[in-house]
């Protein structure tokens, strides 16, 4: 029996840039450096911190964190409105950089990436001194600084780069990764949020060591194929190579609202608007979709999501209001008032390279565009993923819509 060779080990570094938001305000602002700094919403509405510089953090602050508590733990903080073009640009540099010391790149935000650097130490380069490089590029080129992981898998080097923020270098030799995870607490594994570390450390799961010494039956019992997952990344185990495509799984548009509604004729405004909106870059993207869905935050901050799939993939924004509107209408209770609505699309396809947004506008006049070329509709798509990300992570604080307030040298 010929056994198969071992699979070549990989090394990842995991870059991820330090209070990104408020770095970039601080290097662009001098008076704001060595002082606090909230980036993100008023405090006299609803906002939340998207970034929270580490002047600020050491009163409590945090990222998603409403920003009228931390102006309440921090009084003496600027707030500064975020500019999220002006993060893209610099990301876009920092990015560059990354692609330098190798093209496998997979952006997750604006401010963190997976690099994946074995062709390079198969060469002869050191892990750490490639890691070391890249922290010396973005410092000289950007003056900002980015905290590295360096692992045999993303995981690892994810939690890596955490350990010694900011500025920081964190290298997991081969063969440690267990050893590594072990002390560290369960949240710190990827894929476990605040409840399933709940659940965890209510069954005296409370390091990543303590779950790697489970039954996987135990484990799968509790968390079905999940159970399986998590006693694999406790142990280091973690096969995902770094991927350079990122396929667009959903597009939306959702809207914050300044008060709590509960008018139903204002609600059925609001998701005609975001259907259009949706349609818009269904069409501006080249994708057709066949789910849609309509997310719903109460007063109460309760938040879900209802979708409905069609017969058929669409891109017409009549069919997608009409559907939204659906669900809507099943929602809409005497005593509801709601504090965040939003229309979304999902089950993606491809439509062909040329199509036709519109044969007219409004006005009636012809409106014919030309197909948007690979490279546009790749740049977009990006942005969009950055968007969709930032609402993920820090509360929906990107709207679409109108309704809603020198290079060092080669690497080693």
């Amino acid at each position: 029996m010929t056994i198969p060779p071992e699979a070549p080990l990989r090394h990842i570094i995991h870059a991820d840039m330090d209070a990104f938001f408020a770095s970039v305000e601080q290097r662009d602002r001098p008076e704001l450096r060595g002082r606090p700094v909230l980036v993100g919403g008023s405090p006299k509405g609803r906002g939340v911190v998207a970034a929270a510089s580490y002047e600020s953090r050491a009163f409590g602050c945090r990222s998603a964190m409403p920003m009228r508590t931390a102006v309440r733990l921090c009084p003496h903080a600027e707030v500064v409105r975020p500019r999220f073009s002006r993060y893209r640009e610099v990301s876009a540099q920092i990015m560059a950089i990354f692609r330098d010391v190798s093209p496998l790149v997979e952006p997750l935000s604006v401010d963190e990436a997976f690099i994946d650097i074995s062709h390079r130490v198969a060469q002869g380069s050191r892990p750490a001194e490639l890691a070391q490089w890249v922290r010396e590029r973005v410092a000289a080129e950007t003056e900002l600084t980015v905290s590295c992981g360096v692992a045999t898998s993303k995981s690892v080097a994810k939690i890596a780069s955490d350990q010694h923020k900011p500025d920081g270098l964190t290298v997991v030799p081969p063969g440690t990764e267990a050893d590594f995870l072990a002390p560290l607490p369960i949240s710190d594994l990827w894929g476990v949020g605040p409840k399933t570390a709940a659940r965890l450390r209510e069954a005296g799961i409370k390091t990543i060591g303590d779950l790697a010494e489970r039954p996987v039956p135990w484990l799968m019992d509790r968390f079905g194929s999940r159970g399986e997952a998590f006693s694999q990344l406790a142990r280091g185990l973690d096969d995902r190579g770094v991927s350079t495509e990122r396929q667009t799984k959903s597009i939306s548009s959702e809207t914050t609202f300044a008060e709590d509604i509960g008018a139903a004729a204002t609600l059925r405004n609001v998701v005609g608007q975001q259907s259009s909106a949706v349609a818009k870059r269904l069409g501006e993207q080249g994708y057709r979709a066949r789910t849609v869905q309509l997310k719903f935050r109460l007063a109460d901050f309760t938040t879900f999501t209802r979708q409905r799939t069609l017969s058929v993939t669409t891109t017409d924004a009549a069919v997608i209001e009409r559907t939204a509107l659906s669900l809507l209408d099943e929602q809409l209770l005497p005593s509801r008032r709601f504090r965040l609505l939003g229309v979304g699309v999902s089950g993606l396809e491809q439509q062909p390279e040329a199509h036709q947004l519109s044969m007219f506008d409004d006005s009636g006049s012809s409106n014919v565009e030309p197909p948007m070329s690979a490279a546009r509709r790749e740049r977009q798509r990006a942005v969009d993923d950055a968007v969709r990300e930032l609402n993920e992570r820090f509360g929906d604080i990107v709207q679409f819509g109108t309704l809603a307030n020198a290079t060092d040298g080669d690497p080693p």
